[in-house]
């Protein structure tokens, strides 16, 4: 059953505890950027912190992957690889340079490096979409491309990798959901896990992946379930998908925090992206395998929700200590 959390009759929200605690502020954040943003401060912001290095460490130390430190600006291509383009592309966002912006003179392009020139020229030729960044919507997109265009040594395989970045989505046909607090926001960190596999390992590396997201949910001390996804509400990239639901005691509810999917060779084929054995004549595509392990943001709010306590303050979780400077309690900004 989910925690009582000490007997406390109606548990408040996470927007509620860190406004009351002066540490959460969304109308400094709509100052800035407009609804659905967000600014943490002082024991609030290195929470924030302390989960992103906690499941870095976790999941580099103790779960064998690779830490990636990537962009979070890519081409199209990239975005094709892992079927965000072109179905959901109104749920991105995208940048283009100033310069492409005032579509720069030729003397301009000149000086240029040649990679600028080249994105320059294109934009010209073929309108600014075709010189833009997408902001990436998970680590998912930079991580899996990682093997884009290559053939990969089957005797390197399983790759594994975890990167904590930001991640940016439009949010496009949520309007007046969540609209209050840290639920849905345009952006937010998340630890992601990829997996790159031979068809042969894909299916249990599935089962470990989700393993490794759920310990980091055990270890906070939170309460979860995990849930096999039906074929409707799956990607359409995702051959199985298992959602973990965190509870969030203010809300009375179970929220996602983290969507573990085996995608088989969808994605491999839109990267090109083989494996070859080391007697073998010829090339097989690739599996990939993605999940959150786990996002950040939501598991901050878990965390306010399950520990809150009578007196407003927030117990800090054991594992967390560690990276809150030995701090057990949040109390109010003074």
């Amino acid at each position: 059953a989910p925690p009582n959390l000490g007997g406390m009759n109606k548990p408040r929200e996470h927007f509620e505890i860190g406004e009351a605690l002066g540490l959460m502020d969304f109308d400094a954040a709509a100052k800035l950027s407009g609804a659905r943003f967000v600014v943490l401060k002082g024991a609030l912001a290195r929470l924030e912190r302390a989960l992103e290095q906690f499941m870095l460490d976790l999941h580099t130390s103790e779960h064998g992957y690779t830490e990636i430190a990537p962009p979070v600006l890519v081409r199209d291509a990239a975005m094709f690889g892992t079927a965000q383009l072109p179905k959901f592309e109104d749920d991105q966002f995208w940048a283009v340079s100033g310069e492409v912006l005032r579509q720069p003179s030729d003397q301009d392009i000149a000086l240029m490096d040649p990679l600028d020139a080249q994105a320059a020229l294109a934009s010209r030729l073929n309108g600014i979409k075709s010189a833009r960044f997408g902001l990436i919507p998970t680590a998912e997109v930079p991580l899996t491309n990682l093997v884009r265009e290559s053939i990969v040594d089957e005797k390197t395989l399983p790759l594994r990798f975890t990167a904590a970045t930001l991640s940016f989505r439009a949010e496009a046909g949520a309007a007046g959901r969540d609209t209050r607090g840290m639920i849905r926001q345009h952006q937010f960190k998340k630890v992601e896990l990829v997996s790159i596999t031979t068809p042969e390992q894909s299916r249990d590396e599935h089962e470990r992946m989700t393993a490794c997201a759920e310990e980091v949910l055990k270890r906070l001390g939170l309460h979860f379930r995990t849930v096999a996804l039906c074929a409707g509400d799956m990607g359409f990239a995702a051959q199985k998908t298992y959602d973990i639901e965190v509870w969030l005691a203010g809300q009375g509810r179970f929220r996602e925090i983290s969507s573990c999917s085996v995608c088989g060779d969808f994605q491999a084929r839109r990267m090109n992206a083989r494996v070859k054995g080391a007697e073998a004549k010829s090339t097989r595509f690739v599996h990939t395998l993605n999940g959150s392990g786990v996002a950040v943001g939501r598991a901050l709010i878990a965390v306010l929700e399950t520990y809150q306590q009578p007196d407003g303050s927030i117990a800090v979780p054991d594992v967390l200590r560690p990276y809150m400077g030995g701090l057990t309690r949040i109390e109010a900004a003074r």
